[in-house]
């Protein structure tokens, strides 16, 4: 990777990162030549101890006026400041600014852009995966009402000094200088006038020389000062807006309609808890454990390869004593439920024997100690198997003897042997029709088999980098390839690939963060939407996976508490359609095991939502056999519906008619004369209470006369 240069705290001295130079470990400010140091060296080095090295080469952001130095390093979420001197120490830390997101691009805003009555000295742009973040630095002053003008010497104005022509002509005007007082801040804006050749004069500098010594009072060299996040948009911040603004989904780009999806654990009477002696060994190319809609298989620590089957319809606390469990013999290396007979499991060992074992109905009632039927024919331990999506009886394995074998189980023989490989098999995986088989493997590389038409891979392409792990699945209806693996700085990242041109190398490529699980990806079919964990982790990321750019469409993530040891999805038959759940999984922690289900919020939940629910594949029956599918047929699953039989489409629910955004103005002189009519009336009853003439009852009385009051 090239090295970074960046101007230094004076015009005789510069600064380079690189990778040879760990950034900020190490930062170098080499003097220019005839300037040697005491020690006859030709360079300054600043050491800072305690911090990690950047995994990308850093990106510098040199600040002249101000002497700050901003470094992050590409897929950091750290930006570090500093102050940059011609004397020991060259390079004082300031401060480091954690972000959210992680760092893909780094820019400065221009000095004439701050906001100075805040003590705005420094401002830049980080741009993220998915926004366009404002870092601003602040040096905290008692008093914000006055202009400190040693925190803003003057800086360069937005007028050219000269000319093109003049400058080939050997001209070295400089640019002229302006006050970021609000008093004297110039009124020219920020687009640059025609000039002619003749060179312009630079204006006084004099009162800001570039190589004299900032004020000590700066508060540049504290340690302690505060770097505040902010993003203000307001008259401060120097930006004229355009009148014609794109609109909001022109701006961000094209948005999931699962973007808003909320994963929640379901409701502890549905746990499986007191989980005793589970195996967190398991090799990385195995998931873990599995599990199908009736049962789920953990392999666990004792010696033998025990593997404990237990019932998802019996929740609630296991015993403490030992439940019944499967003999496998030896050490499991993956294992896997066989989706056409939701009662047999099959189970690779490291003693490269695939066994096959039968559930009674009902879940285990004793130990299991004789299997079914058992494979061999691999003459190494056993990376993965994986069973056949359309056709019943058909099971494919990879080993260490770098070859790739499918089983035919009605016969117990092995029917194909794939050849190509040079390095360890991470992961394979099936075509959702069947027909090919795809594999990522140590060497780097991906290949494409048509089983039956050949041994040898049908494509080649680049994988990913490292030797960590990789993890693929078929996409977009089998026509995309999306493959989790590492880059060359442990970085974990997603690609996609399109099937048919794997030679061309990745249509795009998506990093996530740094950890030191492969992701395992799960796919639904049905919604496009993608979900990648790994072991240990404590979050889960959702994208919606598209055919065309940007490909990838960011969704809610689902975050728990505390690191799962496995993560595995359950077939689509098991969601609640009631709560629009499009996906459910089973969570796998210390002791407990926990479903937990991914919903869309939707209003109108009374209606089947079938914009969430297309027809989904009928994945319980098989299209043919084993035997038919290695004769050369092909077939295809029926697809059924989702919805319950009392519930409506929202597709077909009754318009409602839409609220009026603007009420006429007819409306409220109505109102306004019904009002005056009620006033009218009330008025008129007091009135004729108040102007009657009729007599008081008390005046119809016949009083004594005058003569007996005597």
């Amino acid at each position: 990777m090239p090295p970074r240069v960046a101007p230094a705290a004076r015009a005789d001295s510069y600064g380079v990162t690189g990778v040879a130079v760990a950034v900020p470990e190490r930062f170098l400010l080499p003097r220019p030549a005839g300037r040697a140091s005491r020690a006859g060296s030709a360079c300054v080095r600043a050491t800072r101890r305690g911090h990690p090295a950047l995994a990308w080469a850093a990106i510098p952001l040199y600040d002249a006026d101000t002497g700050l130095l901003v470094l992050a390093g590409k897929g950091e979420n750290l930006l570090y400041c500093f102050e940059v001197a011609p004397a020991q120490p060259a390079l004082t830390q300031v401060t480091q600014c954690r972000t959210e997101g992680s760092t893909r691009g780094l820019a400065a805003v221009p000095r004439l852009a701050l906001d100075v009555m805040a003590c705005e000295v420094l401002r830049v742009l980080q741009l993220t995966d998915t926004a366009l973040v404002p870092v601003s630095y602040l040096v905290p002053r008692k008093s914000i009402q006055d202009f400190h003008e040693d925190l803003f010497p003057d800086c360069a104005g937005m007028l050219p000094a000269t000319g093109a022509q003049a400058w080939w002509a050997g001209d070295n005007q400089q640019v002229g200088r302006v006050s970021l007082h609000p008093a004297r801040r110039p009124t020219e804006t920020f687009s640059s006038p025609v000039i002619t050749c003749t060179p312009l004069q630079a204006a006084d500098t004099s009162s800001t020389e570039p190589d004299a010594d900032r004020s000590e009072g700066s508060g540049y060299s504290s340690p302690s000062s505060p770097a505040s996040l902010s993003a203000s948009t307001g008259p401060s911040s120097g930006f004229a807006s355009s009148p014609s603004q794109k609109s909001l989904q022109s701006i961000l780009g094209p948005s999931s309609r699962f973007r808003h999806t909320q994963g929640r654990v379901l409701h502890r009477d549905t746990h499986l808890t007191n989980l005793r002696g589970l195996s967190l060994t398991t090799p990385g190319e195995c998931d873990g454990f599995c599990a199908n809609h009736q049962r789920v298989a953990l392999p666990l620590l004792s010696a033998g390869g025990q593997i404990a089957i237990l019932e998802l319809s019996k929740p609630g606390r296991l015993p403490d004593a030992a439940v019944p469990t499967i003999q496998n013999g030896t050490a499991v290396a993956d294992l896997s439920w066989d989706p056409f007979d939701p009662r047999r499991l099959a189970v690779a060992g490291e003693d490269a024997k695939i066994r096959l074992w039968r559930i009674p109905e009902g879940g285990l009632q004793e130990t299991l100690r004789e299997p079914d039927a058992v494979l061999q024919g691999h003459t190494e331990k056993i990376y993965s198997i994986r069973f056949h999506p359309v056709a019943s009886d058909l099971l494919v394995s990879s080993s260490y003897d770098m070859t790739v074998r499918i089983w035919e189980l009605s016969s117990g023989r092995e029917a194909l042997c794939l050849q190509g490989h040079t390095d360890q098999i991470f992961s394979l995986a099936w075509s959702p029709d069947g027909k090919k088989l795809a594999t990522v493997s140590k060497d780097g590389r991906l290949r494409l088999y048509e089983p039956r038409r050949s041994p040898q891979p049908q494509q080649e392409g680049p994988g990913p980098e490292g030797s960590r792990g990789a993890r693929l699945v078929w996409v977009c209806g089998g026509d995309y390839l999306l493959v989790s693996g590492f880059d060359s700085r442990s970085e974990r990242r997603i690609l996609l690939y399109r099937a048919q041109a794997l030679p061309e190398g990745p249509l795009s490529v998506l990093g996530l963060d740094v950890a030191p699980s492969t992701l395992l990806p799960f796919y639904d079919e049905d919604t496009s939407v993608v979900f990648l964990t790994g072991k240990g982790d404590t979050r889960v990321f959702l994208y919606e996976v598209t055919p065309e750019p940007p490909y990838f469409l960011e969704c809610n993530s689902f975050t728990s508490n505390e690191p799962h040891k496995g993560f595995v999805f359950l077939p689509k038959t098991v969601c609640e359609v009631r709560e629009v759940e499009f996906t459910r999984a089973l969570r796998l922690g210390q002791s407990t095991l926990e479903p937990v289900a991914f919903c869309v919020p939707r209003v109108k939940k009374e209606y089947f939502q079938d914009d969430i629910y297309p027809p989904t594949r009928v994945w319980w029956e098989p299209a043919l056999g084993g035997s038919a599918w290695l004769a050369g047929e092909d077939g295809q699953q029926h697809r059924t519906s989702l919805q319950p039989t009392n519930m409506t489409p929202v597709s077909e629910a009754p318009k409602e008619a839409p609220a009026r955004k603007f009420v006429p103005a007819s409306v409220y002189l109505e109102e306004k004369s019904d009002e005056q009519k009620k006033e009218e009336l009330l008025n008129a009853m007091v009135a004729r209470l108040g102007n009657r003439d009729d007599p008081l009852p008390q005046d119809s009385f016949e009083g004594v006369d005058e003569a007996e009051w005597d």
